[in-house]
C-alpha cells in the first residue's frame, strides 16, 4: 500500500507539472541516458587504427577469418572495405597476414582487362597488360596448392626480332613462402605447372626460391638438385625406419619411455651391368662342310754323259744314271657348325641402396625395472636390453655385413611432468596493471554517470516527488521581501491565489534562492498583477495604521 500511494503521489505531481515541464523532463532523461550510453560506448570502445583499405569483400573475408583465427581483433569500417585493429597491433597483423598471402590485389589476374579501354592503348601496353595478368593468374594458382602460403611469379617473353634466326624461349621465377621445411617437391611441380602455363616455355627455363634465399629448382643442372633430393630422400627412409621402431617398441614400453634417434646413408650411384651367358648342352647342329682332296706326282731327272769334251753335247748318248719319284696324297675334311644358345642380361639401376644405418635409442630406466619387478639381478637387466635390440634390429633392418649400428642406453629420464604443472596464478598487482586502461573507462563512466545524476536527475526527481508547497510559504517569502511580521492577514489575502499558479510561483521562488528581494518582487508582478496589486495596498494599509 505505501508503494501505492508513492505511485499515486507521484502521478499526481506529474500532472500538476504541466505539459511543458514534462516535455522537459522528458527529455533530460532521453538526453542524460543518451549521454551515459554514449560516453560508455566510447570510452569502453578501443582505440583502432587501419590496417587496410581500399579492399574487396573476398580479401575482407579471408583477413577476416586469418585474424579471428590468430585472436586479433578488428572492425570494418561502414563501406566494408576498410579494416581496423588496435594500436599495437598493426604489424603483428600485417606479418601475419603477409605469411598467409593477404590482402590479394584485385587487379592481379585477368581483372586487369576489366579496367582497360578500347582506345589509347599501345602495342607495348597491351603486352605488359598481358604478362601481368599472366603472373598474377600463376600466383594465385601456386597459392591454391597445400603448404604454399604466398607466391609471387615473374614471366619475361622475348621481343620477337625481325632478324632473329632463333627465337629466345620464355623464362619464368618463382618466389615462394612454404609452412613445412621440405619443398622441394612443391618446386618440380611448380616448374611443370608454370611451363605448361605459358607457351614455349621449358621446364628448364624456370627457376624456384623460397623467401629465405634458397634455390630450389634452376635449370637442368643436376648438380643443383641431386643434394636436395637425395636429403630428401634420406629423411624418408629414416623416418620410415623410425615409425618401425616405435610400432615395434611403444606396446612394449610405452610411448613416453623411450627416445628414437635413426640416421642412414644412402647410394644413389647409377649402375649398369651386361651380362651374356652360353649354355653348351642345348646346342644346335646348323651346317656340315665335307671336302675330299687326292693328289698324284711323278718326278723323273736324266744326267748328261761325261766326255772329254764334255762342253760339246753329244747326241744320241743315253744317260743310265737320272732319278725318278712317285708321289700320292689324299686328303679328307669334315666341318660341323652348332648353335650354341645364349642369354644376355642388362641391368640398370637407378634407383638407390643402403650403405649403412645407425640406431640409438634410449629407455627409461625407471620403467624397465619397474617391468622386471623387485629389486632385479643385472643379469636379467642386460637379457632385456638384449631382447630389446634384436626386435630394434629386426624392426629397422639392420645387417651387420653392411656395417649397420645399434646403441642401446637404459638411463634416467627428467621428469616432463614438471613442464606441464600448473604456474601460480599472478598477482593482484600484474592483473590491475593489465586492466588499467579498462579501469580508467570503468572510473571514468562512473564519474559521469555520478555527474549526471546528481546535477541533473536528482533535481528532477526532487521536482516531481516534492508536494504541493502550502501557501504559507509564499507568505514567508512575501513577509521576507517586506521585511514586516503581519503573516496571518497576508495569508488571508493571498489564500485566494489560484491554484494553476502556485507551482510555477513556487518554482520561480525556489529556483533561485540567492536573487535578491527586489527581483523576487518584480517576478511576483509579472506572474499576477491582481494579486500584487492587492498585497501591495494591504501593506500600504498596515503602514497607514501603524
Amino acid at each position: 500500500m505505501i508503494g501505492q500511494k508513492q505511485l499515486e503521489q507521484i502521478w499526481a505531481n506529474l500532472l500538476k507539472l504541466g505539459s511543458r515541464r514534462l516535455i522537459a523532463l522528458a527529455m533530460i532523461g532521453v538526453s542524460i541516458f543518451a549521454m551515459t550510453g554514449l560516453a560508455g560506448y566510447f570510452l569502453s570502445r578501443p582505440a583502432l587504427e587501419t590496417l587496410y583499405a581500399g579492399l574487396d569483400r573476398q580479401d575482407v573475408s579471408r583477413i577476416g577469418a586469418a585474424l579471428k583465427e590468430a585472436d586479433i581483433a578488428f572492425d570494418v569500417n561502414a563501406e566494408g572495405n576498410t579494416i581496423l585493429v588496435r594500436y599495437g597491433e598493426t604489424a603483428r597483423a600485417r606479418m601475419l597476414l603477409a605469411e598467409k598471402g593477404l590482402p590479394n590485389s584485385p587487379n592481379a589476374g585477368n581483372e586487369l582487362f576489366d579496367k582497360l579501354g578500347s582506345l589509347g592503348l599501345t602495342t607495348f601496353m597491351q603486352e605488359v597488360t598481358r604478362v601481368r595478368a599472366l603472373e598474377g593468374e600463376l600466383a594465385r594458382t601456386i597459392q591454391l596448392m597445400r603448404g604454399v602460403k604466398a607466391a609471387r611469379v615473374h614471366v619475361v617473353m622475348p621481343d620477337e626480332g625481325s632478324f632473329r634466326r632463333t627465337r629466345e624461349p620464355p623464362s619464368a621465377s618463382v618466389v615462394i613462402r612454404t609452412e613445412m621445411a621440405d619443398d622441394v617437391g612443391a618446386a618440380k611441380s611448380i616448374r611443370h605447372l608454370v611451363a605448361s602455363a605459358v607457351p614455349g616455355m621449358t621446364m628448364e627455363e624456370v627457376t624456384v626460391l623460397n623467401t629465405e634465399g634458397v634455390l630450389l629448382a634452376s635449370g637442368n643442372d643436376l648438380a643443383d638438385s641431386a643434394p636436395g633430393g637425395m636429403l630428401t630422400l634420406e629423411r624418408t627412409v629414416s623416418q620410415e625406419i623410425l615409425d618401425n621402431i616405435r610400432k615395434t617398441l611403444t606396446p612394449y614400453l610405452g610411448l613416453r619411455n623411450f627416445q628414437v634417434s635413426v640416421a642412414t646413408r644412402l647410394n644413389t650411384d647409377k649402375k649398369q651391368t651386361n651380362e651374356t651367358i652360353y649354355n653348351p648342352d642345348s646346342r644346335v647342329e646348323r651346317s656340315v662342310k665335307v671336302t675330299r682332296q687326292n693328289q698324284l706326282s711323278q718326278n723323273s731327272t736324266a744326267q748328261s754323259p761325261t766326255t772329254v769334251e764334255r762342253n760339246l753335247p753329244q747326241e744320241n748318248v743315253k744317260a743310265d744314271d737320272g732319278k725318278q719319284s712317285n708321289e700320292e696324297s689324299k686328303k679328307s675334311e669334315e666341318l660341323t657348325n652348332y648353335e650354341v644358345s645364349s642369354k644376355t642380361i642388362a641391368t640398370t639401376s637407378g634407383g638407390f641402396a643402403i650403405d649403412n644405418i645407425s640406431v640409438a635409442v634410449l629407455i627409461n630406466r625407471a620403467s624397465l625395472m619397474a617391468s622386471l619387478g623387485d629389486r632385479p639381478a643385472p643379469e636379467a637387466l642386460g637379457k632385456q636390453l638384449g631382447e630389446l635390440e634384436q626386435l630394434i634390429a629386426s624392426a629397422a633392418g639392420a645387417r651387420k655385413e653392411r656395417g649397420d649400428a645399434i646403441k642401446i642406453s637404459a638411463v634416467d629420464f627428467i621428469d616432463a611432468g614438471r613442464d606441464l604443472e600448473p604456474q601460480p596464478p599472478p598477482p593482484v598487482s600484474e592483473l590491475l596493471m593489465r586492466q588499467s586502461g579498462n579501469v580508467l573507462n570503468a572510473v571514468t563512466i562512473l564519474v559521469v554517470t555520478l555527474l549526471l545524476i546528481w546535477f541533473g536527475l536528482r533535481p528532477a526527481a526532487r521536482a516531481i516527488l516534492a508536494a504541493p508547497a502550502p501557501a504559507a510559504v509564499e507568505v514567508a517569502e512575501l513577509e521576507t521581501l517586506s521585511g514586516e511580521g503581519a503573516a496571518g492577514d497576508a495569508n488571508m489575502e493571498i489564500g485566494g491565489w489560484g491554484p494553476q499558479g502556485e507551482v510555477n510561483l513556487i518554482e520561480d521562488l525556489t529556483s533561485a534562492p540567492r536573487r535578491s528581494p527586489q527581483k523576487r518582487l518584480e517576478q511576483i508582478v509579472e506572474f499576477d498583477e491582481e494579486q500584487a496589486a492587492a498585497i501591495l495596498k494591504q501593506w500600504m494599509s498596515q503602514g497607514e495604521y501603524a
